[in-house]
């Protein structure tokens, strides 16, 4: 059985904030293409998952998150083994500080 990838709700509504700010500073065409390559970028780590790097920002959570790098934003997720699941957690612009991949999600 191979993996899914599922997108969190939290993860959701980082894509749709990432999507209108490309409406309203660039166009509706480059919105459409930035949120594509990173939902096509995902979809990369599904035969390999654990191949990424471990994100050592949230090591003191429950789950070992990991990340793919897509342009300015970090994939961030955790792989469910047991259910051969992949849950993306955030899309993180790295453009911000560091620190605040820690907030609360």
């Amino acid at each position: 059985m191979a993996f899914r990838v599922i997108w969190s709700d939290f993860a959701e509504r980082e894509l749709d904030k990432i999507f209108e700010y490309y409406i309203e500073n660039a166009s509706l065409q480059v919105a459409k293409n930035v949120i594509e390559k990173i939902i096509l970028e995902s979809k990369k780590i599904l035969s390999h998952p654990e191949i990424t790097q471990v994100e050592e920002l949230l090591l003191d959570r429950e789950n070992e998150y990991r990340y793919l790098i897509c342009d300015n934003y970090k994939i961030i997720y955790f792989i469910d083994s047991k259910q051969k699941l992949i849950m993306i957690a955030d899309v993180f612009d790295t453009r911000q500080n560091p620190a605040k991949i820690k907030r609360t999600k």
